[in-house]
């Protein structure tokens, strides 16, 4: 694990750089501060930043990152969600992989009712990839005013350009703040005012941030530097009168019985050897104290209540891996007894899937696994979901995987997550190749076969890997297993600043 984590710092290492080096010193020659320096200038003093995808567009030809820092953090003791623009990365342009991470940052501020801070600087949308970009890119634009209109403020701090579809940013933000001679929106620059219409203009006069607070007013405030424009977006939140309307920790925090530090030992290195989930229950929840919920039944999957930071929890594991009729059961039944309580809930995946074979076809496990589904799907107390270690088939689903809106999910190193394990994939399509060569009364190609085999296995096993799920934004991050508690702990605290849902409504249970 520890060999992991290193991997790890290394690829959060890149996103950090940026740009690299040159441009790095390029942008502060210009008397600019980074984007992450911004962010800590905008944060209450020693306050936790709880980073979204760090590891944004990993695997594909954009940097690290996605040119785009997005996370969770305090401002003038309001938890916001704040969304920075890289500018050290070809100029902060939108890629697609920049998209897919603004428009979670966006979903996040919206779901869990969390004020929207945009620290703007960019070029727009990176012109080679527009295709990908600019019509899932309106979303954009659409989800600032959904915010507004949902009561939730939008606050856009400008310090440099802000061009084309990005000048509908400050547009469409409740409260905006221009860096005077840095910040320049226009939905076109000269060069393209002087092609579309003749006119000859210069940025300032067109628009610069002077122009927008004295002619426009589009402009609420003309900052003088950025750390004027921080101090004035500090100022912004504080004045919000902001306060949350969701549960609060009913009970004194108490640290856990057992340290952190052994989470790193508790996951296998073969994810094929099952491990006890209470271990880690025991080392992220109150007091390690958990009141575990049908323990003689359905042991498959433990289920039951804890605290963690003081707030109520119901908790789902994957115990040996493999979901039965008995634990999906065991689980619909605890799910609905949350949503009656209104108790958020926790899934610790480490699940190869439903029960395959026969037997257990003819016990009813599809409609038991529907079931289960049925009951993650209609849910409505918030989820969290963390991937310890195999996340494989309907499992995933089940478990509240990504495709089921989970408030928030992060992965261990040793996550995996495919629709099957690499070995079972490629053996499916070689007795399916071999069934069909012997159908059409062929000899099966014995080398051919071990060469797919192989070939599949590498692509499936680096496919299911957690940088690469993660930077396509499968998750909310990759942590290290010892902050488990730290970030579930700002998760909960960031879900109560909504309201506690209404009641659930569930579907038909085919019995």
């Amino acid at each position: 694990m520890l060999a992991k984590l290193a991997e790890l710092d290394a690829e959060h290492a890149k996103a950090v750089a940026g740009g690299g080096e040159k441009y790095r010193e390029r942008h502060r020659a210009r008397g600019k501060l980074l984007a992450r320096e911004r962010i800590e200038l905008l944060l209450d003093p020693d306050s936790p930043f709880l980073e979204l995808s760090p590891l944004a567009a990993w695997g594909s030809d954009f940097h690290v990152g996605a040119s785009v820092v997005t996370g969770i953090g305090v401002i003038e003791g309001v938890e916001c969600v704040v969304c920075a623009s890289d500018p050290t990365v070809r100029g902060g342009a939108s890629n697609p992989w920049t998209l897919r991470k603004t428009l979670r940052a966006s979903d996040i501020a919206l779901r869990n009712r969390l004020p929207y801070v945009n620290l703007v600087e960019s070029g727009g949308a990176d012109l080679p990839t527009q295709k990908e970009i600019f019509i899932p890119g309106g979303q954009v634009f659409r989800d600032l005013t959904r915010l507004s209109a949902a009561g939730i403020p939008t606050i856009a701090l400008v310090f440099g350009n802000s061009t084309a579809g990005g000048a509908y940013v400050p547009g469409m933000s409740d409260h905006v703040v221009m860096v005077r001679d840095r910040a320049k929106v226009f939905l076109g620059g000269p060069p393209l005012v002087r092609m579309a219409t003749g006119e000859e203009s210069d940025d300032e006069s067109l628009g610069g941030a002077e122009m927008h607070a004295r002619v426009s007013g589009l402009a609420d405030h003309l900052a003088a530097d950025e750390h004027d424009a921080l101090r004035l977006g500090r100022r912004i939140v504080r004045s919000l009168g902001w306060r949350k309307l969701g549960a609060r920790p009913p009970t004194p925090v108490r640290e856990p019985a057992h340290p952190a530090e052994e989470l790193l030992g508790l996951v296998p290195d073969d994810l094929r050897v099952p491990f006890d989930p209470r271990e880690v229950i025991a080392r992220i929840v109150d007091g390690s104290e958990f009141d575990e919920f049908k323990p003689l039944y359905g042991a498959s999957l433990v289920t039951g209540w804890a605290r963690l930071h003081g707030y109520p929890l119901g908790i789902l594991a994957n115990a040996r891996g493999v979901l039965f009729s008995e634990e999906s059961q065991k689980a619909t039944q605890f799910i609905q007894l949350a949503n009656q309580t209104r108790t958020p809930l926790l899934f610790l995946q480490n699940t190869t899937g439903y029960m395959v074979g026969k037997e257990y076809e003819q016990r009813g496990i599809i409609k038991h696994g529907a079931m289960m589904i049925n009951a993650v799907s209609n849910s409505t107390v918030p989820h969290l979901t963390v991937v310890m270690g195999a996340s494989y088939g309907a499992g995933n689903y089940g478990m509240c995987g990504r495709a089921y809106d989970p408030r928030f999910l992060f992965a261990w190193p040793s996550a995996k997550s495919a629709v099957m394990g690499p070995a079972q994939l490629a053996g499916v399509l070689s007795i399916v190749g071999r069934a069909s060569a012997q159908a059409r009364g062929q000899v099966y190609d014995e080398e051919a076969d071990a060469a797919m085999r192989a070939m599949v296995e590498a692509q499936v096993e680096a496919e299911s890997l957690p940088f690469f799920l993660s930077g396509r934004l499968y998750d909310d991050g990759v942590i290290d297993p010892r902050d488990t508690r730290t970030v579930l702990g700002l998760c909960l605290s960031a879900v109560n600043s909504a309201p506690v849902p209404e009641a659930a409504g569930y579907g038909v249970f085919r019995p």
